[in-house]
């Protein structure tokens, strides 16, 4: 089964190479993401933009718009990603160089880290890149849930803001990503009331080769199947790692177990066709 993992990283920001040498033991580099891509048949990443300054760490408020993707000079061609948002910096020019990005065959969506900036998905301040979201046809994928940093504010990350947003702007396609994880019961209501939002299943788990299959053999995920027969419609939902916080193999094996069989073409691979048009020329 061909797979395309709707949610990596590939930025030098400190607290993924830290999470990778200490708690996943993943490669974070050029060589170990081909490696892992290789072993698991991933045809294609999709990474989210995002670049932090020798100041803060991330969320870094002084880190431009768009934010990119940096981890090495040369990005592998099975990579392609979404341009990043910093709310605080949205000026005209930064608007036009998001335009500039969106130009370039391998800016595919833009991604908003709600929680790391302390707006909500309906703000004002996210109206032009609404408009520039439609205008190129590409998805807006929104961090949710749980932040990867203490300096989130959690009340931003809701996924049930993002009803609003899927209400003023149906002919916008969204991803919510970690399924608003570990409000994965709202943000299932989200998903099913809305046609245009999708959901992907990446970072609901932190942690080596392993651990997810201890996590498994409780009811640590009780939550999160309660949620996805909610749902009920599988093929809303996109396969995705969170890479670096996890190796793939492993996540790929939960993924399996949670969905049932029929679904998996769509959740591994068909459904971010669908959310993610512009990849389609990267699968020929």
């Amino acid at each position: 089964m061909k797979i395309i993992d709707a949610h990596i990283h590939y930025s030098k920001i400190n607290s993924f190479k830290e999470t990778a040498n200490q708690i996943s033991k993943v490669d974070y580099s050029f060589e170990g993401i081909q490696k892992e891509f290789k072993e698991n048949n991933v045809v294609l990443g999709i990474a989210m933009g995002v670049t932090e300054t020798n100041g803060e760490g991330f969320p870094d408020s002084a880190s431009p718009t768009p934010m990119g993707i940096d981890l090495t000079e040369d990005v592998p061609s099975n990579i392609v990603y979404c341009a990043g948002i910093n709310p605080f910096k949205l000026d005209d020019a930064a608007l036009k160089q998001l335009r500039n990005d969106l130009e370039k065959k391998e800016c595919v969506g833009i991604k908003i880290y709600l929680g790391y900036y302390p707006f909500f998905a309906y703000d004002e301040v996210y109206e032009p890149v609404y408009k520039i979201a439609k205008e190129f046809n590409v998805p807006v994928v929104y961090h949710t849930g749980d932040t990867y940093s203490e300096r989130g504010r959690l009340r931003f990350s809701h996924p049930l803001s993002i009803d609003e947003v899927a209400v003023k702007h149906r002919d916008m396609t969204i991803m919510m990503a970690h399924f608003g994880d570990p409000w994965v019961l709202d943000g299932a209501e989200v998903v099913y009331k809305n046609s245009n939002v999708f959901a992907d299943l990446s970072g609901l788990v932190v942690g080596a080769d392993g651990d997810i299959k201890k996590l498994q053999d409780t009811r640590f995920f009780d939550h999160l199947l309660h949620a996805l027969t909610f749902t009920n419609n599988y093929e809303k939902f996109l396969f995705g790692t969170d890479w670096p916080l996890t190796p793939i193999k492993p996540y790929v094996n939960f993924i399996q177990d949670i969905i049932p069989t029929e679904y998996h073409e769509q959740v591994f691979y068909e459904t971010a066709l669908q959310v993610f048009p512009k990849i389609k020329p990267f699968l020929k």
